[in-house]
Parts: C-alpha cells; sequence; structure tokens
C-alpha cells in the first residue's frame, strides 16, 4: 500500500482493510505516517463512542451500531506502517519501482511516481499551494505516460489575501461579544489557524481576544511538525511563542467548562466539516445563540453538516436531535491547503502529452479541469466511472 499523506479520506479504510486480512506493508514518508496514525487512532476512538452514544440515546437503524473499525484494528495497521525517504526510487518488484516526491498540501504529503514496465504512472495525491503559509512549493513531475489528477478546486480560484477576510470577521464577530467557532482540519489547517491569528494579534490587527485550540489531534500534530522542521516554514521561534499565546483544551472536562463560559473567545476545534469531533459539542450550545460566529475556512464536502450551514440550512441534526441555527454562518476561501485550477494547471506544465484522468472532486469540478487542461495543452482528459477499465 502507498500512501500520499495522512488525511483520513486517503488513509482512513486502512484498518478495515488489515481486519478483512491485508497484511502487506504501509508505505508513506515518516511525517504521513505519524500523521496517518494521529488521524486514525482519533477516528477509531469516534467511531467507537459515536457507537456507543447511538445505542445508549437510540437513535440509529443498526441493531447494534457499529464502528466501520475500532481501536483493535488500528493497533493492528500501525506495525504494517513503513516509512520511506523521497526523491529516490524504490524497488518493490522487478518490474514495479516507486518515488514519493514532495506535493505541499499538509506535512509529510507527497506525489507518487510508479514505474511500471515501460511505463510510468504519476498519482497526484492531493496537491498543495505554490504561497502555502506553512509548507514549500510542490514539486512538478517531469515525465509521465499516465497522471491521475485530483480536482477538489478544479472550477474555482482561490481569492488573495483571505488573512483580510478573518481579521474583518473577528472584528465583526467581536462587536458582538460572542463566541467565533472555528470547525477546522487537525492536519496543517488547525496550525496555520493558530499562526494567523496568532499574527493578527501580534499586528494588532484584531483585539487581543482569547484563542483556544481544542482538538487533542491538533496538539498531536503540533509534535510532528517539532520533529520534522525541513517539512515546512513556519519559524521555530514564532512556532514557539504561538504555543505560548494560543491555550490547548486537553480534557473533555476541560472543553466543557469552556463552552459555559461566557466570555468573549474563539475556539478552533475539529472537525473541518463538522462530521464529528469536538466542534460539536460547541455547535450543541451556541449554534442557537444569535450573537455567536461559525466560522467555515476548508472545503465542505457535499452531505456534511458543514455544507448545510454553507447552504443556509435552519437547523442541522446533532447526536439525534436537531437544533435551530441562529449563529452567523461566515465562510473564508483561501485558506485551503489545496491548489487550486491555476495550481493543477501549473502542476503538469513540465509533462508532454500524458493520458490525464481526473479523480478526486465533485463533478463540476472535474469537469471544469477537464474543460481547463484541453483549453491550456490540448489534452482529452478523462473522468473515469465507476468500474471503467483502460487500457494504457
Amino acid at each position: 500500500m502507498l500512501l500520499t499523506h495522512g488525511h483520513l479520506d486517503h488513509c482512513g479504510y486502512l484498518p478495515r482493510l488489515v481486519n478483512e486480512g491485508f497484511s502487506g506493508e504501509i508505505w508513506g514518508t515518516m511525517p504521513t505516517l505519524e500523521v496517518a496514525q494521529i488521524i486514525l487512532e482519533d477516528s477509531a476512538r469516534i467511531q467507537e463512542e459515536d457507537a456507543e452514544r447511538a445505542n445508549n440515546e437510540g437513535f440509529t437503524r443498526h441493531h447494534p451500531a457499529k464502528p466501520l473499525y475500532g481501536s483493535e484494528d488500528v493497533e493492528n495497521t500501525i506495525p504494517l506502517f513503513v516509512p520511506q525517504d523521497i526523491d529516490h526510487w524504490i524497488r518493490i518488484d522487478e518490474n514495479i519501482h516507486c518515488r514519493f516526491r514532495y506535493n505541499s498540501h499538509i506535512i509529510g504529503a507527497c506525489f507518487i511516481e510508479l514505474k511500471i514496465g515501460e511505463k510510468t504512472i504519476v498519482f497526484s495525491g492531493d496537491i498543495g499551494r505554490d504561497n502555502d503559509l506553512l509548507m514549500y512549493p510542490p514539486k512538478h513531475p517531469e515525465q509521465a505516460d499516465v497522471v491521475l489528477i485530483e480536482s477538489t478546486y478544479g472550477d474555482r480560484l482561490h481569492p488573495q489575501h483571505p488573512e483580510k477576510r478573518l481579521m474583518e470577521v473577528i472584528n465583526s464577530a467581536y462587536k458582538k461579544h460572542g463566541t467565533i467557532i472555528i470547525p477546522s482540519f487537525a492536519v496543517e489547517r488547525t496550525q496555520m489557524l493558530m499562526y494567523l491569528l496568532w499574527k493578527l494579534r501580534e499586528n494588532g490587527d484584531i483585539p487581543n481576544i482569547p484563542v483556544y485550540m481544542d482538538s487533542p489531534m491538533g496538539t498531536n500534530v503540533l509534535g510532528v511538525f517539532e520533529r520534522h522542521a525541513k517539512w515546512h516554514k513556519l519559524p521555530p521561534n514564532e512556532c514557539k511563542e504561538m504555543l505560548k499565546d494560543i491555550r490547548q483544551i486537553r480534557t473533555i472536562q476541560d472543553t466543557n467548562r469552556l463552552i459555559k463560559s461566557d466570555e468573549p473567545k474563539i475556539v478552533i476545534a475539529g472537525s473541518g466539516m463538522a462530521s464529528g469531533g469536538r466542534v460539536l459539542s460547541y455547535f450543541a450550545h451556541y449554534l442557537g445563540n444569535s450573537t455567536a460566529t461559525v466560522l467555515l475556512v476548508g472545503f465542505q464536502a457535499e452531505g456534511t453538516r458543514g455544507r448545510a450551514l454553507l447552504e443556509g440550512a435552519s437547523e442541522v441534526k446533532l447526536y439525534g436531535k436537531y437544533f435551530q441555527v441562529r449563529a452567523s454562518v461566515e465562510n473564508i476561501e483561501g485558506l485551503s491547503s489545496h491548489a487550486d485550477q491555476s495550481g493543477l494547471i501549473s502542476w503538469l506544465s513540465k509533462l508532454k502529452n500524458p493520458k490525464v484522468y481526473i479523480i478526486h472532486g465533485e463533478l463540476s469540478a472535474s469537469e471544469a479541469l477537464q474543460a481547463k487542461i484541453k483549453e491550456v495543452y490540448g489534452w482529452d482528459a478523462i473522468i473515469p466511472k465507476l468500474n471503467q477499465v483502460e487500457v494504457v
């Protein structure tokens, strides 16, 4: 198994595969495997807790509700992790070699090149940005017969200077003397937000409002940043000052105390699409409060609570109950760790007429990227369908 990076949508089925009998090695960079372990352990715990709550409170159609995988499955998965270096070819067998290449996006992320016989196949994973606040620019593939490229933001361009919009939203929300809740992905996005908020306060651009990071997983990922400094550009001295200034919530008891506090505050909590995690506890308390603000700062997939809020839902379902939405809902684009359409097109720029398959995006984004690839390069990219077979 070759793993591009540690986000849950890329590594989240591994424990299930192991449970079903997979026993091969799982390769990725050292930071990727460290992040994947943190995310999988957290995911298993949340699934177990959700299943227990659903069974105890009876809001499930399953009898009983079960997690997709549990902590024991994760414990059986981690020993299969084998870290790999980047930028050199690794032999898999006589006819297959692979190479991991730096891809920005999150710490440890790579795209993967495969030499299979006479063919070279490039799998993009998730591509990062040239001007990311924390990561270095992604490398570009130079040779490929086949490319599988993500298209998360294939239909849009990121707005410039999102930190200004962040400043405006916070200053406006602060005037209501309410709490600002920011659902955030624990890997890279949380660290970016912490750094941005710290810089804005240091520069006097926002009030000296307390900032809390309530994500045990986010805290663990900060440790990955500290251990792998060469993978990112966050200055060590500024990182230390940021950690002194932003308060990290450790226990669920501390979460409950913070929720009940009436002080104006900013809370960063997982998960980024509000599909689980501690942010739901804040939602249950604050969504009905007209002085509160929910600030969405990342991609919100179809079917998630974050997407529902983004589209103006008047109520959302939490823990089997519906909660009215009276809080303000704001959205900031441009903080994503994904390349936009321009970045995706640029990432392909060193290749000569490969066969391109567009994956990992909603259909509208994939179709927009398909049209742009045709316009810029003249290539007929393919959007594959389920069970489609291609000979290359």
